[in-house]
């Protein structure tokens, strides 16, 4: 396992935090309240170590196949439907999204390879990930990637803690199925919109993992 680029920062304030927090206790609590230092000792340190298992990137063995469509993130699968899209193929797509909750890996994930032809960010609301206008309404950040299978659209979108949307990919780029492409702090959803009649393999509600399970197979 390893640490995320993206959690170096914060990290680094939360274990200052730590530090400053366990000091003063330890100075004005320790004789006359030792229970108490003991106490905000304890609940620090879980609090420590859940921030680093937030940033933590597992090692995992990726499945990389090109007729399958990849999950890009960790999570429940909390959405699948027909829908009209009006940001960028202006037709029925399928869409399905996974949830992820502030204990899940948040690496994004490519879901196959192909060229980057739509990149937009979008600033909105923060509404809960799981409110059906979060999709549309609240801040997000589209790719489309296109190649010689279909194209296919999938969205990083801020929930009611995620106030960071990182994405690092860029009109005309070639990306690699399963290769990091962005990364969403504390709780959100990927959405992944899909050819309609595309073979879907998961089901409502299953947990799946960036990288490894198979969302959709193609035609």
């Amino acid at each position: 396992m390893t640490i995320h680029r993206e959690g170096f920062r914060t990290i680094a304030i939360t274990a200052l935090l730590f530090g400053i927090v366990n000091v003063l206790s330890i100075s004005f609590l320790s004789e006359s309240l030792n229970w108490l230092s003991l106490t905000i000792f304890f609940v620090t340190l879980v609090f420590f170590l859940f921030i680093i298992s937030f940033f933590r990137i597992p090692n995992r063995t990726l499945t990389i196949n090109n007729n399958q469509i990849i999950s890009p993130a960790d999570g429940k699968v909390v959405v699948i439907e027909e829908i009209i899209d009006t940001e960028y193929f202006n037709d029925k797509r399928i869409q399905l999204s996974v949830f992820m909750s502030p204990a899940n890996v948040h690496v994004n994930r490519n879901p196959m390879n192909g060229e980057v032809v739509y990149n937009q960010y979008h600033k909105g609301k923060y509404l809960v990930a799981w409110h059906p206008k979060s999709s549309t309404e609240n801040e997000r950040w589209s790719v489309a990637v296109k190649n010689e299978k279909g194209t296919i659209l999938y969205k990083q979108i801020a929930g009611a803690l995620a106030k960071r949307i990182c994405n690092y990919t860029k009109v005309g780029q070639q990306v690699k199925q399963t290769e990091e492409y962005g990364f969403i702090k504390f709780g959100s959803r990927v959405d992944v919109l899909l050819p309609v009649g595309t073979k879907i393999n998961v089901d409502l509600n299953q947990k799946v993992q960036g990288g490894v399970t198979v969302l959709a197979t193609w035609n």
